[in-house]
This record gives structure tokens, C-alpha cells and sequence, in this order.
């Protein structure tokens, strides 16, 4: 593997790409605050543990593509 010796444009790409999503997913989590607040304790606690993990989801792709310059992962 060649090591990059110039700056690459996809990673300031990939953080403005981050934070938009960021921003589009706490928008749509804070929307749904009156529902969650309305559920027990235990399903409380459920949610916003799944709804603080998910987000990375759909951004492992970016974040190979961040580095790599390839959707997915090579094996």
C-alpha cells in the first residue's frame, strides 16, 4: 500500500456529511420526546440506549469510504 502523501478531500466531505446526519437524527429523536417520555421506565431507558447506538449505524459505509475511497470493505 502506497502511503497518501496529499491531503484528500473526502474526509472534510465526510465530517460536513456526519454532522448533517447528526443534526437530521436529533431532529427526528427529539420529535419523538413526548412519546418516549410517555413510556415506562424500563422502555424508557430501552429506547434511548437504542437511539443513542443507532445513529453510527448507517455511517459505517461513509466512514470506509472516508478512508478508503470504497463503499465497502475489501476482504
Amino acid at each position: 500500500m502506497v502511503p497518501v502523501t496529499e491531503p484528500s478531500w473526502r474526509k472534510p466531505v465526510g465530517v460536513l456529511a456526519i454532522l448533517a446526519w447528526l443534526i437530521v437524527y436529533a431532529l427526528i429523536v427529539v420529535t419523538m420526546a413526548d412519546t418516549l417520555n410517555a413510556l415506562p421506565t424500563v422502555f424508557k431507558v430501552a429506547a434511548y440506549l437504542v437511539f443513542g447506538l443507532a445513529w453510527v449505524l448507517p455511517l459505517k459505509p461513509l466512514f470506509i469510504w472516508m478512508n478508503t475511497g470504497r463503499w465497502r470493505a475489501t476482504k
